[in-house]
């Protein structure tokens, strides 16, 4: 049986921020194993580099740059070296970012800074760096990571909260702007995946058990799961898909799962 060409993404060129752990892997992974070109970038060196040997498949090696989002000409370089080489950028997975726990009250103004700088500031200057190269195109698909947070936010994370709702935000208002040069974007809010950033969490026995308790279908996510609502948006099949939040949460933001028996 062939493949279908509606979900298709081999040989395209696919770029890939915070594409060294989590969510990120696992989504540059995805794509890789459909022979797309896969760039990741993220902020080290060699935790880059071994991603980029485990995760290669097909016909295009996984290549790997590094680059601070935090660093407009980081992201000037990454999005400059990669036209170089290939010529084009065709997606656009952006996914770098990063959060602290704690009370409202007790973040400092640099923790504040750094996390905002990453998830928003970052997000916005590598979707606008590609964005005007997709423009000149007219093509190209940029999917942003949003959060479950941005339908309800979680206590603890609020200036990470505040971040990703200017994400869903930014996400529709290019999608708005860039659609006529046909430019789709759109985004991704997962719901509660045990990655890199919130594992050691999920592993307490009572926070897992209230996890699956609020999720419908009655488990944690894992983060392979993400890989087919990002292909969908970046092949054909999602060509009408613009301004979207995709929320990929195992049902969670369906309702409030109160405890009572039916």
């Amino acid at each position: 049986m062939q493949p279908d060409p509606l979900f298709s993404v081999a040989n395209q060129v696919v770029l890939v921020s915070g594409g060294s752990r989590g969510i990120g892997r696992a989504l540059a992974e995805g794509f890789a194993q459909r022979d797309a070109h896969v760039i990741i970038a993220g902020r080290e060196q060699a935790t880059l580099d071994q991603t980029a040997r485990d995760i290669s498949r097909g016909a295009h090696p996984v290549r790997a740059v590094v680059c601070d989002v935090a660093r407009p000409d980081d992201i000037q370089r990454l999005v400059e070296g990669t036209l170089t080489e290939h010529g084009r950028i065709d997606t656009l997975l952006n996914v770098a970012g990063v959060n602290k726990r704690m009370k409202v009250e007790n973040y400092t103004v640099e923790e504040y800074d750094w996390i905002l700088d990453i998830n928003l500031r970052g997000a916005f200057l590598v979707a606008q760096q590609v964005g005007r190269h997709m423009i000149g195109r007219h093509s190209g698909s940029i999917i942003n990571i949003d959060s479950l947070n941005t339908y309800a936010p979680l206590k603890g994370v609020t200036p990470y909260a505040m971040s990703k709702a200017g994400v869903s935000l930014m996400t529709r208002g290019m999608a708005s702007e860039w659609g006529p040069h046909g430019v789709r974007v759109n985004a991704i809010a997962p719901g509660f995946f045990p990655t890199d950033l919130s594992r050691k969490l999920w592993q307490q026995e009572k926070l897992r058990a209230w996890g699956e308790a609020n999720t419908p279908l009655r488990r944690l996510g894992e983060v392979s799961e993400l890989v087919g609502s990002a292909v969908f948006l970046a092949a054909d099949a999602g060509r009408f898909v613009t301004g979207q939040i995709l929320r990929v949460d195992g049902g969670v933001s369906a309702g409030i799962a109160w405890p009572i028996e039916l």
